[in-house]
């Protein structure tokens, strides 16, 4: 059994880098055991054992962190397919085995609340509503032993402001990160909020809120990401986050909802992103530049694999349990160089035919 773990606030004080590893949603919908659409995490009752799996497999990735499944967990959420009842056991049988896998590899353990999907600003029953609902998920992150809070994927300050009050208030004074997820709007030709605060503002107005690390999340590749970061950067002093999905968004299509088919043109979202995944190097120019960025807290969100985020660990010059398997191309039987390969294809003729 593992000693005491540092904590997340410990290790970012000291200058060190925290991966989390993220993007179950869309590793169990490839996979068969998740609805696009609804993207309830059924899979956390239905086949609890892929989860844990899924879990480990996540941290011999190098993560740093084990976050428990409960994004979209959320009473809004089961209620849309009938599920309600199963909330609480959702919730704490994702948490706890969270917590398990976390004590038995040496990990933090994260608790996780996220976009609710029916804020309304200024609305006063919205606004207990969705209350109500970050006060439940928190109460039991606390219960099953977290280590952090996320709290992610806000696209109005209104409710991340609401998710990081209630952190503070039901959180047992754990610490909070907060990641936004931006989209296309802008106020007088600036990023913004939907609900229309300006970038470095949201993130002032967080920062003087009292979170602990804030950043971005999903939405945003790496490529459309990262400038907005550097413009967070110059706003706040708290420690930064950068955990964008693995596709190649661009300036006309900034968030992978927007993406489409460089050949047909039709929308690539939810089934058809695998035309725009990021390559590996894509994840490895993107770690470089969040050490450039002085980030601290870095993952991949949805379309994440095992592989993007051991690339992302490799980079930071981790070696990891995966890194067993990392590529060793001297062995290629083409493009090798060991000794122990026969030269029919390795020789330049050889590659004529073959490469």
């Amino acid at each position: 059994m593992p000693g005491k773990v540092k904590g997340l606030m410990d290790r970012l004080h000291d200058g060190e880098s925290v991966v989390i590893a993220e993007g179950y949603l869309y590793v169990f919908e490839r996979r068969g055991y998740l609805q696009a659409g609804s993207f309830v995490p059924e899979v956390v009752l239905e086949y609890p054992e892929l989860l844990r799996l899924q879990y480990e497999e996540f941290y011999r990735a190098g993560s740093d962190v084990v976050l428990a499944f409960t994004y979209y967990a959320h009473r809004e959420k089961l209620s849309l397919i009938d599920r309600e009842a199963d909330l609480e056991e959702m919730n704490r049988t994702a948490l706890r085995m969270a917590r398990e896998v976390a004590d038995k590899t040496g990990s933090l353990m994260a608790g996780n609340i996220c976009n609710s999907n029916i804020y309304v600003p200024n609305d006063p029953d919205i606004t207990a509503k969705i209350k109500s609902m970050f006060k439940e998920q928190i109460e039991w992150a606390v219960e099953e032993g977290a280590d952090f809070i996320l709290a992610e994927t806000f696209s109005d300050l209104g409710e991340a402001l609401l998710a990081l009050e209630a952190v503070k208030t039901y959180g047992k004074g754990l610490p909070v990160v907060v990641t936004m997820a931006w989209h296309k709007n802008e106020v007088n030709g600036r990023p913004a909020t939907i609900d229309g605060v300006e970038i470095c503002e949201t993130f002032k107005q967080l920062e003087a809120a009292g979170a602990d690390v804030l950043g971005l999340n999903c939405a945003r590749g790496p490529t459309t990401m990262l400038p907005l970061m550097e413009e967070v950067k110059k706003c706040i002093k708290t420690p930064l986050a950068a955990i964008p999905v693995p596709y190649r968004t661009t300036k006309a299509e900034p968030n992978f909802q927007s993406l489409t088919d460089p050949l047909s043109g039709k929308r690539l979202f939810p089934e058809d992103l695998n035309a725009a995944l990021c390559s590996r190097s894509d994840i490895k120019e993107f770690g470089r530049r969040c050490l450039e960025l002085g980030i601290q807290v870095m993952g991949v969100c949805c379309g994440n694999e095992c592989h993007y985020t051991r690339t992302l660990c490799e980079t930071l010059g981790r070696k990891v349990p995966a890194s067993r398997y990392s590529a060793d191309m001297s062995k290629h039987y083409i493009f090798g160089t060991s000794e122990k390969l026969s030269t029919r294809y390795t020789s330049g003729e050889g590659k004529q035919h073959t490469a």
